[in-house]
């Protein structure tokens, strides 16, 4: 006696729902389907709309027009007004009788997919099925990959490549009717020494902070995750200003938190980078996205926990502090903020250097130092330092 297999999972035949009211009907669909495709039942439209909101594996739905409860009119309209996408998308087959031309009609407007009468052969039945399941599973192939092209699959974001398609109509935009646009490029700074120390954790941190920054940005705004650890936000119509008030804020926000996580505190930072259309002028989007990241690259290699804006290649957005200042952030143990400072700091000290060097006999490599850091113009963070 042979023993029937089991079907499994991977090779589960496509499932099919057949409501009406009629035993017949569906016992005559389901003999010319039988062994090609699994079948559910249901006798009226409101049943059907029930399975359907419990069964994900159904796949395409024949209904008959004319059923007790709710019609098949009914039913084809609540799945093409569901915003549930599996349940709007479905193919739906209606089942004509003797009903007239204006009856299909209808349910043609209402979305019908295709008709069939109650006497269609099986050969008929099985072509058209199997082409509307494979039109089915290439719109669901489709719209999977332009959820994957707009949304980051673990941040849930907007990817970098669908932020800078948005950015480029705001370009065109204010490229026309003037305005400003910024863009902010966020990052963690150690990432990798962070990343190592936390494991797959690090993903709850980057999911926090990205939930932080949505809960602050305005409807107009867009985030996106533009690498591991570095995001995006596009702001357009915001004064540079405003901007990089918001940027600095964001950056004093992650500085002072104490985050929980794995039994542990941790502190960690942001350095972030501003760009603007107004005052930076660059070619397109990408451009100024560019800027913003290289920016904030700038920010990290300075010591991070940091803003570095639109003036940060002719000067720091924060002027370089004097001798007490920087003595006092030692002793705080913010060694780190001075580190954009140093060239300035030592050009300021290295008078005092040479007269203890004199003094004390120790020889000192200063012409080694001047060199190193430059002349004071050129590397002067505070524009009123003279040259």
């Amino acid at each position: 006696m042979n023993a029937a297999i089991p079907v499994s999972p991977a090779t589960a035949l496509p499932r099919v729902m057949i409501v009406d009211d009629s035993r017949i009907v569906r016992a005559t669909i389901i003999k010319h389907i039988r062994g090609s495709f699994e079948v559910r039942e249901e006798t009226d439209g409101e049943a059907g709309w029930e399975a359907l909101l419990i069964d994900p594996s159904i796949q395409v739905v024949i209904s008959d027009l004319t059923m007790p409860h709710l019609d098949g009119y009914g039913l084809l309209e609540r799945i093409r007004a569901s915003h549930i996408g599996r349940i709007r998308d479905l193919p739906v087959i209606m089942i004509s009788g003797d009903e007239d031309e204006a009856s299909r009609a209808r349910a043609k407007n209402l979305g019908a997919t295709d008709f069939i009468t109650k006497g269609i052969g099986t050969a008929e039945l099985l072509t058209r099925l199997d082409t509307l399941m494979k039109l089915s599973r290439t719109h669901q192939d489709l719209e999977q990959s332009r959820q994957q092209e707009v949304a980051d699959p673990v941040s849930g974001m907007l990817s970098k490549a669908f932020m800078v398609r948005q950015a480029d109509q705001v370009f065109a935009r204010v490229q026309r009717h003037g305005g400003e646009v910024c863009i902010l490029v966020l990052g963690f700074d150690a990432y990798d020494a962070l990343a190592a120390r936390l494991g797959a954790s690090i993903e709850n941190l980057l999911g926090q902070f990205s939930k932080m920054l949505s809960t602050h940005i305005r409807r107009e705004d867009s985030l996106a995750r533009c690498d591991n650890h570095e995001f995006a936000v596009l702001i357009p119509d915001a004064g540079l200003a405003d901007v990089s008030a918001f940027a600095k804020r964001v950056r004093e926000a992650v500085s002072a938190a104490h985050i929980s996580m794995q039994g542990e505190v941790l502190h960690v930072t942001v350095s972030v980078g501003v760009a603007s259309y107004q005052a930076d002028t660059p070619a397109d989007m990408v451009a100024l996205l560019g800027l913003a990241r290289q920016r904030m690259h700038q920010a990290q290699a300075a010591g991070g926990d940091q803003v570095v804006g639109v003036d940060s290649h002719r000067q720091s957005l924060v002027a370089a502090p004097g001798v007490d200042q920087a003595l006092a952030l030692l002793a705080l143990g913010k060694g780190a903020e001075l580190e954009a400072h140093l060239p300035a700091l030592t050009h300021t000290l290295l008078p005092l250097l040479a007269a203890i060097d004199r003094h004390y006999q120790l020889d000192l490599p200063l012409q080694r130092l001047e060199q190193l850091v430059g002349t004071p113009a050129a590397n002067s963070s505070n524009p009123s330092n003279p040259s």
